[in-house]
């Protein structure tokens, strides 16, 4: 294990990052993935589970997106209705069931009642019901059917493993992340497993995040911590500005760690937002790195912004423009694109902004480039620019001067590549 510090309270302990952590590896939590027949490859996994021995508190952010997949209708209403309560999941990959109207609603439906008799969980809004794939697609409910019967949940991480696989769908590779911690003497587990690569824009995107934990949490404390780490996480990124129809992030504590609920006067509370936050930001950062035909990982921070929310909003404007993805792909330093997207982000959302006070830099250190400073341009080598533009991982500076606050959205270049893919195959 790597240690890493934990940032939040003064008297916070260490925790760390488990590299190897899966899904169920949190005490309670089994999962497992398998081959349910969604997609045609027989090698594919397509149909992925998680179970809590015990039920569990639960929250999710879903996606803005109006025309949204029916399991976002249906989880939406079974967090609802159990209080935030949910004892597993289902996910299919493949089969997006979205655009399929009521008997989309229904399959959903039907695929909850069926988990709820496999597990023998006493409520079916006890279950949340996940797919992902291709829009219009009505998941086959005998396969569906079929699948949740050879569901052999377990705590083995080789199932941990095929869950993190069989949720994929144009995704190279699984992105997971865990982290361990001591609250009140008893080690506690964060696990977190996430698929997306593309239509990935604020707001989230195509992307599902499932995040296990055997903390105690004290009722009504998930949702809105949850989504404090969403918005400085998933909502921070962009691939390609397509916000998804089925974009979740939900999250189980079953407290089976044995710790007195965690609330934000419990002395280990900043340990565990903190881990939540970085394990969020593990899986946000997963997704952009895996982005349909990207080649770069590109950061931007502004600084010097009001507040947190204005630095934020300047920040995805650049990051979301894709004039400045493609330039990123030639690896050309065309300093004029990052200002239009500041613009039209400011003009957006009306904030005041004196671009006669910007300062722009591309590069960190001795490699750092100043682009910009007080509103005038600098001159720059375009060899200097060409040999920075050229690294897999780039990194912009805009300073506002205009407050003290600060912000980073990260996403990728556009290429051909990206083109290619979405012409081709329909995902």
């Amino acid at each position: 294990m790597d240690k890493e510090k934990a940032t939040g309270n003064r008297n916070s302990p260490v925790w760390t990052k488990q590299s190897n952590g899966m899904i169920n590896t949190p005490q309670g939590f089994l999962a497992t993935g398998i081959h349910a027949g969604f997609r045609r490859d027989s090698g594919r996994l397509d149909l992925g589970s998680i179970y809590s021995e015990c039920p569990a508190q639960a929250a999710g952010v879903f996606t803005r997106n109006q025309f949204c997949g029916s399991h976002v209708t249906v989880t939406r209403k079974a967090l609802e209705q159990s209080g935030g309560v949910l004892q597993g999941l289902i996910c299919n990959s493949g089969q997006a069931n979205t655009g399929t109207g009521k008997r989309g609603i229904e399959v959903a439906q039907n695929t909850q009642m069926l988990y709820q008799e496999k597990m023998s969980i006493r409520n079916p809004e006890w279950v949340g019901v996940f797919s992902t794939g291709v829009i219009g697609i009505l998941p086959d409910m005998d396969r569906c059917r079929r699948g949740i019967e050879n569901l052999q949940l377990s705590k083995n991480p080789k199932d941990g493993s095929d869950f993190s696989r069989a949720i994929l769908t144009t995704d190279r590779v699984a992105k997971t992340s865990c982290y361990v911690m001591e609250i009140d003497g008893r080690s506690v587990t964060l696990s977190g497993n996430a698929k997306g690569s593309g239509m990935i824009h604020p707001n989230m995107a195509t992307m599902l995040a499932f995040i296990t934990t055997d903390a105690a949490i004290e009722e009504g404390r998930l949702r809105p911590l949850l989504g404090q780490c969403v918005d400085r996480s998933f909502h921070r990124i962009s691939v390609d500005g397509d916000t998804s129809t089925n974009d979740s992030v939900l999250i189980m504590a079953n407290g089976m760690a044995g710790n007195r609920p965690l609330n934000p006067e419990h002395p280990d509370w900043g340990t565990f937002c903190d881990a939540l936050q970085a394990l969020c930001l593990d899986m946000a950062y997963a997704i952009v790195r895996d982005a349909e035909g990207a080649h770069k990982f590109i950061e931007v921070e502004v600084f010097g912004a009001p507040n947190e929310e204005n630095a934020a909003w300047c920040a995805k404007g650049v990051i979301s423009s894709n004039l400045f993805k493609a330039a990123m792909y030639g690896e050309d330093m065309n300093w004029g694109r990052i200002n239009s997207a500041l613009g039209a982000a400011v003009t957006e959302h009306h904030l005041a902004i004196d671009f006669s006070r910007l300062d722009l830099t591309a590069g960190k250190g001795e490699d750092a480039i100043p682009l910009m400073r007080a509103g005038e341009l600098l001159e720059h080598s375009e060899r200097d620019a060409a040999a920075l533009l050229s690294q897999p991982n780039i990194y912009f500076a805009i300073d506002l001067h205009c407050g003290s606050e600060s912000a980073k959205a990260w996403g990728c270049d556009l290429s051909y590549d990206y083109i290619h893919i979405n012409a081709i195959k329909r995902s």
